[in-house]
């Protein structure tokens, strides 16, 4: 019983910390605990079968005895010479009777060690359940903190977005006054947006956009009607056509789509984080010489391009920093995963490797024809080895 003793005074004194991890130990105990005591189940049990047995034996030496007695007389009645042979057989008698008796002293001797191991039973298992009612309490706790906490970075969440557009307002105003920016309370068109600057004599829209609620199923849709509800904006004169729809940093991966060309005018969306880059951008065309002569539709062309660069730009810089957070995962995890012998030959044939980028050269323009031919020579490629590349017009969201 010396597992079965070891494993109930483990459960009779096992901590939080232990249950946690060693709980994987104790339950091997448990495994060796039980066929400890299967192993005594079955001692009793071929006990019980014994003392049947010696029963049996009983009743048959019994039934012996009464025949040997019957013999025993019949040999008295048939001649005296057999007295030899009768003190034999009350010697054999005899014998039995002692065997039976210690026999019988097993039998009491097993039935009393069978109840002191039924009561030792029931009293472990007993403490088992109140061990296990504990640790069943233990764990409905743990699982109604985690729900908690989960309820409240959601409330965050929503404070969060609730608090958006008044937070956007001020970022808007903060920036427009630190770089001399005209920002207007009162526009003179129709409508009310949330947000609106101008520059070079238009005014561009910036309109702040949050969820409703913490489910973001539905938000991408949202957005969408939001960006054709724009028109009645972008359809007036004196408003740029290059429209702004201000999102929380923390719904932006929901969103498949940050770009809507909507015929007469387009739609980004960007975060709040994005405003000062984007302002910096707009403004900048008012150092440009011959901007009092230009056109709207070439301003606004322009706009669209220095836009679309620095959202391009942008969204390289994120999508770099991606992959360089998972190549240094990567490396990291080689390190430590990889036998040391093959990380000592990788660490050889990585100081065999060496790449060469092409250089550049002060006086020498990157022809874009160069780019193009190369970028068709990795298309022909990918092809001819049947892998999938992103088209020129698809959004990267790898992180999504």
């Amino acid at each position: 019983m010396e597992k079965l003793n070891l494993f109930f005074a483990q459960i009779k004194d096992i901590n939080w910390w232990q249950r946690l991890f060693r709980w994987r130990r104790l339950r091997t105990l448990s495994f060796d605990a039980y066929e400890e005591f299967r192993n005594l189940a079955r001692d009793l049990e071929n006990g019980r079968k014994t003392s049947d047995e010696l029963k049996n034996r009983i009743t048959e030496l019994s039934t012996r005895n009464e025949n040997l007695a019957q013999k025993i007389r019949d040999i008295e009645l048939l001649a005296t010479r057999k007295d030899a042979s009768l003190e034999e057989l009350n010697g054999r008698l005899r014998e039995y009777s002692g065997t039976i008796n210690e026999l019988t002293k097993k039998v009491t001797t097993f039935e009393a060690t069978k109840e002191d191991n039924v009561r030792n039973y029931n009293e472990n298992i007993a403490r088992l359940n109140q061990t296990k009612e504990s640790f069943e309490a233990e764990r409905r706790k743990l699982n109604e903190d985690r729900v908690r906490e989960a309820a409240d970075r959601f409330e965050a969440m929503k404070r969060q977005w609730a608090e958006h557009e008044a937070d956007v307002k001020n970022t808007i105003i903060r920036i427009c006054d630190f770089n001399h920016v005209n920002y207007i309370d009162k526009v003179p068109f129709r409508g009310n947006p949330d947000n609106t600057i101008e520059i070079s004599g238009e005014y561009i829209i910036f309109d702040a956009k949050s969820p409703a609620n913490d489910d973001l199923t539905n938000f991408p849709l949202y957005i969408k009607s939001q960006a054709e509800n724009l028109k009645k904006y972008a359809s007036q004169d004196s408003v740029k056509k290059s429209v702004f729809l201000v999102v929380p940093t923390n719904t932006i991966d929901k969103l498949k789509q940050l770009t809507y060309r909507l015929g007469d005018y387009d739609v980004f969306v960007i975060t709040r984080d994005s405003l000062e880059p984007v302002i910096l951008s707009l403004k900048k065309i008012e150092e440009y010489d011959l901007a009092d002569k230009l056109s709207p539709e070439d301003r606004d062309s322009i706009c669209r391009i220095i836009g679309k660069f620095a959202h391009t730009t942008k969204r390289r810089i994120q999508v770099d920093q991606f992959f360089q957070k998972e190549f240094i995962d990567l490396v990291l995890k080689s390190e430590k995963d990889l036998p040391e012998e093959i990380q000592k030959q990788v660490i050889e044939f990585e100081k065999s490797e060496k790449l060469n980028p092409p250089t550049e050269k002060r006086a020498k323009i990157i022809s874009i024809d160069d780019l193009q031919k190369k970028s068709e020579e990795i298309d022909a490629e990918a092809q001819a080895r049947k892998l999938s590349l992103p088209g020129a017009g698809d959004d990267l969201q790898t992180g999504q």
